[in-house]
């Protein structure tokens, strides 16, 4: 009997901890607008229909968001000065998403949800419409009143594990945070150019990043030619681009990372030990295991330099201040 109730006070724990994250919780709108998380799930289902790729285009617009000022709709303005305009975020995409559930909601309850808050929930909604697993979205985020394109401090395809580790670190995630998270890379893509560096000309005597498995390198190398199109998409998980699983660390693995940060967390001790449990040998056991510590990095890196109560404001148009 003891033991069952410890195991409930265990899970009790657990639940509250997912309702209130970092002065959010779960439910912020349910009576001051009860449709808002429907509204936000079927705008992004509607696009999802269109074009499944938009799903890792709306986590990666999230993700960016809360590495610059925290998660504060920041990356949202428009401008030639603004954060979207710096060169790491040219590649984004998503916006038309976040502008059409914004529309809506301010039609049903106007000034009532944050830019902020919309991100949020389109990134777990985008998962969990590949496949993967859906959590509980801690609300209440308001939107910042400052984007600037200068001083961004992304974590970028060049970067060493140490590197991501500091980036990771400044933003309060750790080592198990950083490769939980590197793991959306599983419904991603990217342009031929940021890694086609590694295909022709790695060591500088014309051979290639010998961490990359020879046969995946013959793949890679039909992909994107020394000469071709350095904007083709290639996707970060080619065995399975669209559906969100446990793949990406099996590549990683395999020495079939696409991007050179990537498979670097193979070479360290401390990330290779993480992969490795993820990417296990029994699929269904350590899939879950992925499903369920993904959630829980989320709500941690969406819970970052938030903006709550009186700070901010709420917008009306996501793209520009009020």
């Amino acid at each position: 009997m003891e033991a069952l109730r410890l195991s409930f006070m265990v899970i009790l724990v657990m639940a509250t901890s997912v309702q209130s994250q970092g002065g959010l919780k779960a439910g912020f709108y349910s009576s001051s607008c009860p449709g808002a998380e429907a509204i936000v799930r079927s705008t992004v289902e509607s696009h999802f229909k269109k074009d499944p790729t938009v799903a890792a285009g709306l986590l990666r617009l999230h993700f960016h968001d809360c590495f610059v000022q925290g998660c504060d709709g920041s990356v949202l303005i428009a401008g030639s000065s603004a954060e979207r305009s710096a060169l790491p975020n040219l590649g984004l995409r998503g916006f038309e998403v976040i502008d059409d559930a914004k529309t809506q909601l301010e039609a049903s309850c106007p000034g009532v949800v944050s830019c902020a808050d919309i991100l949020a929930l389109a990134a777990r909604d985008s998962v969990d419409l590949s496949d993967g697993p859906s959590w509980q979205v801690p609300t209440g985020r308001r939107d910042g009143r400052v984007s600037s394109s200068q001083g961004l401090n992304l974590p970028s395809p060049l970067d060493s594990v140490t590197v991501q580790r500091q980036k990771f670190a400044a933003k309060g995630l750790d080592d198990h945070d950083l490769v939980t998270l590197v793991g959306a890379h599983t419904i991603g893509q990217t342009d031929c150019q940021f890694f086609r560096y590694r295909l022709y000309n790695f060591t500088t005597t014309g051979n290639a990043d010998p961490s990359i498995s020879q046969s995946f390198l013959a793949q890679l190398q039909t992909l994107c030619p020394k000469d071709g199109d350095g904007t083709k998409r290639v996707a970060l998980d080619i065995d399975s681009q669209n559906k969100f699983d446990v793949s990406f660390f099996k590549n990683v693995r395999d020495g079939k990372g696409v991007l050179e940060s990537d498979q670097r967390l193979w070479e360290d001790a401390a990330t290779r030990n993480i992969v490795q449990n993820y990417a296990g040998t029994i699929r269904g056991l350590l899939g879950f295991r992925f499903d369920f510590e993904f959630p829980k990095a989320m709500i941690k890196m969406s819970s970052i330099e938030v903006k709550t109560g009186s700070d901010g404001e709420i917008r009306k148009i996501c793209s520009k201040f009020n």
